[in-house]
């Protein structure tokens, strides 16, 4: 069960990894626009600030593929020293960890959105670019990711819990590690 749902959720993050790379396309193509024009003396304005949006959206909402595709740098000094079950419990402390993290980062971030939305808050370019548009999805993509996190969490545990620690490998292991053993 926990394997099924590991990879229902790496297809459904891909999906999601492949419309913010579409996003992440229409933005250069927006920026090389605008740099073309600023040879022939005129410019669209604003990609600084639209490119910057871009990022801080890739960024939120791509983190949970970059989780589900064992992307995220680890350290595994002392992981590399033990067994599958020593390997298995530094996998779920590491996962637990950063779920907490991941989750605390959702929260602190809800009061930001709050008071834009409250305030009415616009950025303070030439733009003018009401902050919800882009905070919103934006905190909607670290909460995607602290859910992502979490589910991901649970199904390590519970295959820990099962005794099946070779199998968390496959989902909460280390990258190196993977391409070694193919």
């Amino acid at each position: 069960m926990e394997l099924k749902m590991i990879h229902g959720l790496r297809a459904l993050n891909k999906g999601v990894a492949l419309v913010v790379g579409a996003g992440l396309l229409l933005c250069a193509a927006f920026v090389l626009t605008d740099i073309i024009m600023r040879q022939i003396g005129t410019s669209l304005g604003g990609t600084e600030e639209i490119a910057g949006y871009a990022m801080a959206l890739a960024t939120s909402w791509g983190m949970s593929y970059t989780l589900l595709e064992l992307g995220h740098v680890r350290i595994d000094l002392l992981r590399t020293r033990f067994q599958t079950f020593g390997k298995a419990l530094f996998d779920v402390f590491s996962m637990i960890v950063m779920s907490g993290v991941i989750i605390t980062i959702a929260i602190k971030a809800w009061p930001v959105v709050e008071r834009s939305l409250t305030n009415g808050s616009r950025a303070n370019t030439p733009l003018e670019t009401p902050l919800i548009w882009v905070q919103l999805p934006w905190f909607a993509g670290w909460v995607w990711f602290a859910l992502m996190s979490t589910l991901t969490t649970l199904a390590a545990l519970s295959l820990l819990i099962k005794r099946r620690h070779a199998e968390t490998e496959a989902f909460v292991g280390a990258f190196a590690e993977q391409e070694t053993l193919q």
